[in-house]
């Protein structure tokens, strides 16, 4: 076989380090951003925050106190008035009940100063400290507590839990469901439920006995739970001979009961959402505006930058002083593509700021995308975990797009719109005599929309909207 060269020539996308950075950074959240900046100050000393004192600064102040005019009465008063504040300062909180003197006062967060709170399971665990119980009644009961599930109920059988420990132990059904009633008795009450009927009547069960309605609500959730839940009041007052007022009031008891176990006690941790862009009217328009707060006020240090410069380029800062200033650019080419999309978006959903849901307008990542020139991509990491403040709330940028149906009229209408519309509906319906699927499409149709019944179900759906026989009432 005959060897031979040959030139090719083709073209191919290279990521450069810079551009991979680029795009790290765009997708980020602004609170991912934060932190990750954070590593980058700590890792990189070309990096540094802009509202910081540098040398200019304290040149200004030096400069300031020589011009200061220097006669011999302030000349003399000034170091006595200086010891004063000095001790005056040194004094604060040392005494009286005081807190102490801080030195860090500049890096005290009273967001992150916050207290931890425990989670459930050591909020259990040192009620189970506080009873007299041996240390087998202890390590059952810790078994038990571990077995619970989210909402707080024991759902395992417990001859199945028996037999899931060693054989050695010898634990029988009797004794766990000792340690399961005592766990009842926990706080918040009702832990270790079977079921739901079992945590209502636990409940019930804890009233007052003249309470209003308190015994019919313990046959209903006792032997009529499922027929409750799919509110067939007919049969239900047919079973168990009531009138619409009486089972009315004991169904309005059953509803101020809690739902789960777990609800008293709440274990999430609030999220904060730091918003990109701010929305507001001027001249009568809606515009966009970078939110000022938000954004990370990064620099590089002249003083180490100019030394590096002096000397040879393949110093070991070389690369930092580069990976420092491709930070700072794409930082600030993030914020100004955030702004651009978010300009593009409230020009175009200017409707929706004024008006509302009913009002959104459809629109898709290529509408925008073709508008600044952009990729699609680029337009999805800019819109996802980005966050629009305005008048009418907190929205992600991706919440202003949205598919596209045609109307009587040859029109569109967005589906965020048809959604506001099928609440509107549902919201104004009787709630004695609920509107189908089928109805609420018609009542679409009279409005000009053309929408299937499938669709109005499937809207209905992801607006966590329950179905007709549901949202039935007494």
């Amino acid at each position: 076989m005959k060897q031979t060269l040959q030139l090719k020539v083709s073209q191919h996308l290279t990521l450069t380090p810079q551009l991979q950075q680029s795009i790290k950074l765009l997708q980020m959240s602004t609170q991912d951003l934060s932190t990750e900046l954070e590593r980058y100050l700590l890792e990189n000393p070309l990096l540094e925050r802009a509202d910081s004192d540098g040398p200019a600064e304290h040149e200004q102040q030096a400069a300031a106190a020589s011009d200061t005019p220097a006669d011999s009465s302030s000349s003399e008063e000034a170091p006595r008035e200086r010891e004063r504040e000095e001790m005056d300062l040194s004094d604060w909180g040392s005494g009286g009940g005081g807190s102490g003197s801080r030195d860090d006062d500049d890096e005290f967060d009273p967001i992150l100063n916050t207290p931890c709170r425990p989670t459930l399971r050591e909020h259990l665990a040192a009620q189970i400290g506080e009873r007299p119980l041996s240390r087998r009644d202890s390590a059952l009961l810790t078994l038990l507590i571990d077995e619970l599930d989210e909402d707080g109920y024991l759902t395992t059988p417990l001859d199945e839990f028996a037999a899931s420990l060693p054989l050695e132990l010898d634990i029988d059904t009797d004794e766990l469901e000792y340690l399961r009633k005592l766990l009842l008795q926990f706080e918040p009450v009702g832990l270790g439920s079977r079921d739901l009927a079992e945590f209502l009547q636990l409940q019930l069960a804890a009233l007052p006995a003249t309470a209003p309605s308190r015994e019919l609500a313990l046959t209903l959730v006792r032997e009529h739970l499922a027929l409750l839940g799919n509110r067939d009041y007919v049969r239900l007052k047919k079973l168990l001979a009531v009138g619409e007022a009486e089972l009315r009031a004991a169904h309005q008891l059953i509803a101020t009961l809690r739902p789960r176990p777990t609800s008293g006690f709440d274990q999430g941790d609030t999220h904060y959402v730091v918003p990109d862009i701010h929305v507001i009217r001027r001249n009568g328009r809606w515009i966009a505006q970078l939110n000022r707060g938000a954004l990370p006020k990064l620099q590089v240090n002249q003083l180490y930058a100019g030394m590096l410069q002096q000397r040879d380029s393949s110093h070991n800062l070389g690369g930092q002083l580069q990976e420092a200033r491709w930070l700072v650019k794409n930082i600030q080419q993030r914020f100004d593509t955030i702004l651009k999309v978010s300009e593009a978006i409230v020009d175009r959903q200017q409707a929706f700021f004024e008006h509302g849901e009913v009002a959104m307008r459809p629109l898709i990542l290529r509408d925008i995308a073709d508008e600044l020139g952009l990729h699609e991509s680029t337009i999805s990491r800019v819109t996802t975990q980005k966050y629009l403040l305005c008048s009418r709330g907190l929205f992600e940028l991706k919440y202003f797009f949205g598919n596209a149906l045609e109307t009587d009229s040859g029109g569109e209408c967005s589906a965020t719109a048809i959604k506001a519309h099928i609440r509107q509906i549902i919201d104004a319906e009787d709630s004695k005599k609920p509107l189908s699927d089928s109805a609420i499409a018609d009542r679409l149709t009279a409005q000009g929309i053309q929408v299937a019944r499938r669709t109005v179900a499937k809207y209905r759906e992801a607006m966590q909207i329950p179905p007709v026989n549901l949202r039935k009432a007494l």
